[in-house]
């Protein structure tokens, strides 16, 4: 049987300047883990028995980032689900997109990540080296700013 885990892109808007454009405003949470390979990810986990994947995206973003549900805004219309093998293993991670409603909340860690990073696209994609999550980041992007 597949590993399931679920988890939330969040985003945060700075104020933008003048004359750029909304999109140069956006930027991307991103968790470094503190197991393994280091990889940088959003933050997601394993779905517990009788939860739904929406309630378990919520419960790892607080126990991973420090963020409750209510310093976050959940934008319709986006879900992606990803499919890869870790260990032989088929995954499946889904994710959601969320907004942080205030900019400057603070991100408390777990154990379970080193650091964290808010970073516009281009260098969000740097960080995550997985080409799954490098695509799905370019379409968060071309998601949102479709909205403006």
């Amino acid at each position: 049987m597949a590993v399931r885990a679920c988890g939330l892109i969040i985003y945060r808007r700075l104020q933008p300047a003048p004359s750029s454009k909304v999109a140069d405003s956006i930027e991307y949470l991103l968790l470094q883990t503190s197991y393994g390979t280091h990889h940088w990810t959003p933050p997601k986990g394993h779905v517990d028995p009788g939860e739904d994947d929406l309630q378990t995206a919520f419960r790892e973003t607080q126990e991973e980032a420090g963020l409750q549900a209510s310093q976050l805004t959940l934008i319709e219309g986006y879900r992606k689900e990803l499919h890869y093998p870790v260990r032989g293993k088929p995954k499946t991670v889904v994710y959601w997109l969320a907004e942080m409603k205030d900019c400057d909340t603070e991100i408390k860690l777990s154990e379970e990540h080193q650091a964290f990073q808010w970073l516009k696209l281009e260098d969000a994609c740097k960080f995550a080296e997985y080409e799954d999550m490098q695509a799905t980041l370019k379409e968060v992007h071309q998601f949102l700013c479709s909205r403006e």
